[in-house]
Parts: structure tokens; C-alpha cells; sequence
């Protein structure tokens, strides 16, 4: 980064700056995929989706599953962090929160454009969603996801759905949908992990102190993301014109690897270790996932290690994740807060952005990179592999199950052709017609 780009992020934490560096700094190989300011004219906010009742935890499951000819039988044996909250995932509450402080922080930006809300796995489904959108006499259609790295599942197979949803409705070639930026390092998405970071250490060295006395014993800093295929993890960032080799193999493992750099450095607690962990695995146990687990590291490191004392506190940082949905709430709330307590750890959590003002005015900025509306011409990251792509490269984060149609992709026309706009599509603010 050059120096006359950087800066730093405001955030406050007990009342003190806590700087997050960050760079506006033209990147040399991202920048061939930066994409023109379009005057779209609907936004949708595409998630993973999840069931709202225990009648809805199997169906739920097989769309997930689907195409894995995976038994009834089996989605019951792992069905039971749903069943634990009465089937109910918080996913889809937390979007519809999150879609509403969009809405009024676009309005309150003067940005007039409707929201849209879509899901992967669960009602609203994004093809019926798109269709709605088209109904209202939208044509232009740009969209964030609630996942921010890149790596199949994160990026590839929302473009993919969509790509597959404009086919099946046949709006192909008269709907366009492009999707802004991976933002993985947008001071948006980062600078609140920081203030719950810092936080997170206050609190553990408070409790320690009101235990035993113990406030400076040994801390880590646990930096927790999804498990994905170490295959899909290789092929993250992966693509024809990509020229940069990856920290760790995989612009995935990378990216994270990055922003825990960013964050420590922020909070400014160079004596507290940190370490890369990974949850939620699920599939074939022959096949190779990231590791290593949460809950294995948590006891490996609980004794201490290269002759230092046992490890007195963990902060947990769910790093991968926008929300405190399933995820969070069962493998790290439930599944890796029973452990630290079984090892005798004092461990906290830290909150995830969900609908933190700096999130979501940085959504909103992401978008306006993209929008002819109040273009925002800057481009803030806090890492040098970022501002990521607005159109991928030909092939990146490959699909090893299927050749599918794709948006956002160069090379590829699906999504970018649109009918006029009609003239007499009176929109409201909801996107419905008067």
C-alpha cells in the first residue's frame, strides 16, 4: 500500500481510538476486473437460507443436500442443532433485520432503490425472487451475499444460482444481475470484529481477575471460519489471469489470514497469540477438509505449549461469518464454549457485524461502487489482496460437480442483456407497482 493511500478507520473501544489501517491504493491485478457504474435499479440481498419450524428442518436439509442422494436417515443424525433451537435458524430473522437497515441507510443517503431478499436454500427462493423483481419492471439488478470470501460455496455458487435461476424463468437476456465485490477486507466488514475483539480480551481478563487473580495469565485469540474441502479451498482465487500465489495455498485461507493481521494489529495486543481455526465440517470423513478443528485446537493448546503455562483465556472471533446464525450459535456458542468450560478456559465470543452501523453504511458504500447513483469512486481494504474483483476471472473457484451457467464472470453474457425498463411501472418504495 502506498503511503499517500492509507488511513486509518475510526472505531472506538472504551472510549480510545483503535486504528484499522486501511488503503485506497489501486490494486494492479484486481483492477482488470473493476466494472463501469450502471444505474441499477434494484438491489438484492442473496442468502443461504434456513428452516423456521421443525417441519421444516428435513425439506430444508434435502436443498441443501440435494443432488448428494443423501437419505432422510442421515439428515435426521445431523439435524439435531436445528432441533435444539425448535427447528428454527436464525438466519433468515437476522436478513430480514438486515434488509431493513439497508433500506434506511440507503434512504438516508438519498439512494432510491427497492431491496430485494432471496435465498440459496429457503423461502424466499431466489428464482421466484427474481421474477418478482422482473414483475416490477426492474431490469437491472445488482447484488451482495451474505458471504464475503472467496472460495466456491462463498462466491461461485451464488453466481451460479443465479445463473441457473435466470435460465430456468427464462428471464436470461431480459433480466441483468451483476453481484459487487467480495468484501472480506471492507473496513465495514472488519472494523467491527475489532471493536469485539478488544472487548472480548477486556472481558476475559476482567473475569480472570474476579476468579483467581489471574488477569495476565495466557490469552488466545481463536479466529474461527467455515471448514470447506481442501480441493475447493486450492482452487480459491483460482483462475486464467490470476498471477498471485496465496498465503497458505488458497486466496481463502489468505484472506482470513489477512484480516486477523489487520485486526490484531488494530486492537494493539501484540503479547496475546492468535491462531486460524476452522468449524462446521461436514461430508465424507476421506475427504481432506482445513484444519485444524476448533474444538480439536482448543485442547490441544489448553496445556500449553513450548513450555508455557496453561492457557487461562480464549476469545472466540467468528471471522467467517456476517450473522449469529446456525453456525455460530451451535459449533461455536454451544459446541466450542462447552469445551473451553470443560478444560476450565474462561472464553467469550465475539458478536458477528449483523446490523453493526459500520457494516452496514459499508454495504451500502460497496454498493454505491457500483451504482451510477451517488458513485462512491474510492475503494477502502485493509489488505493487499483486496478490493477483490467485480467480474471474476474465466473459471474461478471451479465447480468440480458441474459446468452450470454463471453471472459476474468474463467471458460470460448470461444476466447482462435486459428489456427496457416499462414506462409505466410506478414504482413504491417496496418495489411493487401502484
Amino acid at each position: 500500500m502506498s503511503a499517500e493511500s492509507t488511513g486509518t478507520f475510526g472505531i472506538t473501544v472504551d472510549g480510545a481510538a483503535a486504528p484499522l489501517a486501511v488503503s485506497t491504493a489501486t490494486n494492479p491485478v484486481t483492477e482488470a476486473g473493476r466494472a463501469a457504474p450502471t444505474e441499477y435499479d434494484a438491489i438484492l440481498l442473496a442468502s443461504f437460507g434456513g428452516p423456521e419450524g421443525q417441519d421444516d428442518v428435513i425439506p430444508f436439509l434435502r436443498n441443501v443436500t440435494r443432488g448428494r442422494g443423501i437419505p432422510d436417515e442421515r439428515l435426521e443424525e445431523v439435524s439435531h442443532h436445528y432441533r435444539a433451537f425448535g427447528g428454527i435458524s436464525p438466519i433468515n430473522a437476522q436478513n430480514r433485520e438486515l434488509k431493513a437497515a439497508l433500506e434506511a441507510e440507503l434512504a438516508a443517503q438519498g439512494i432510491d432503490v427497492p431491496v430485494y431478499w432471496g435465498n440459496r436454500n429457503w423461502d424466499p427462493y431466489i428464482p421466484q425472487t427474481l421474477q418478482e423483481i422482473y414483475d416490477a419492471g426492474h431490469r437491472k439488478v445488482l447484488m451482495l451475499t451474505t458471504s464475503v470470501y472467496s472460495c466456491y460455496s462463498s462466491c461461485r455458487q451464488y453466481r451460479e444460482d443465479i445463473g441457473v435461476a435466470l435460465t430456468e424463468t427464462g428471464l436470461a437476456g431480459r433480466l441483468r444481475v451483476d453481484k459487487i465485490r467480495q468484501y472480506f477486507d471492507h473496513p465495514g466488514f472488519v472494523a467491527p470484529f475489532v471493536e469485539g475483539t478488544a472487548a472480548g480480551l477486556k472481558q476475559v481478563r476482567e473475569a480472570l481477575d474476579a476468579a483467581d487473580g489471574s488477569r495476565d495469565g495466557e490469552i488466545r485469540v481463536l479466529f474461527s471460519t467455515h471448514s470447506i474441502p481442501t480441493r475447493d479451498a486450492e482452487a480459491a482465487g483460482r483462475s486464467e489471469g490470476e498471477p498471485r500465489t496465496f498465503e497458505g495455498g488458497s486466496a481463502y485461507v489468505a484472506q482470513h489470514l489477512a484480516n486477523a493481521r489487520a485486526i490484531m494489529a488494530a486492537v494493539g495486543a501484540p503479547e496475546v497469540k492468535w491462531d486460524l481455526v476452522y468449524q462446521s465440517r461436514s461430508g465424507a470423513p476421506h475427504i481432506p477438509w482445513l484444519e485444524p478443528d476448533i474444538n480439536d485446537h482448543i485442547t490441544a493448546i489448553a496445556p500449553g505449549q513450548d513450555g508455557a503455562a496453561a492457557l487461562k483465556g480464549i476469545v472466540i472471533v467468528p471471522l467467517g461469518f456476517v450473522s449469529d446464525h446456525m453456525e455460530v450459535a451451535w459449533d461455536l456458542d454451544t459446541e466450542a464454549l462447552e469445551t473451553c468450560s470443560e478444560l476450565g478456559i474462561e472464553a467469550v465470543r465475539v458478536p458477528t457485524p449483523g446490523v453493526h452501523r459500520d457494516f452496514v453504511a459499508g454495504l451500502v458504500e460497496l454498493l454505491r461502487e457500483r451504482m451510477a447513483q451517488g458513485t462512491v469512486a474510492d475503494r477502502p481494504h485493509v489488505s493487499d489482496l483486496g478490493p477483490w474483483y467485480d467480474v471474476c476471472r474465466p473459471g474461478c473457484c471451479a465447480n468440480f460437480r458441474a459446468d452450470k451457467p454463471v453471472i459476474s464472470e468474463e467471458g460470460v453474457e448470461l444476466g447482462t442483456a435486459h428489456d427496457p425498463r416499462p414506462e409505466s411501472a410506478a414504482l413504491q418504495p417496496d418495489g411493487g407497482e401502484s
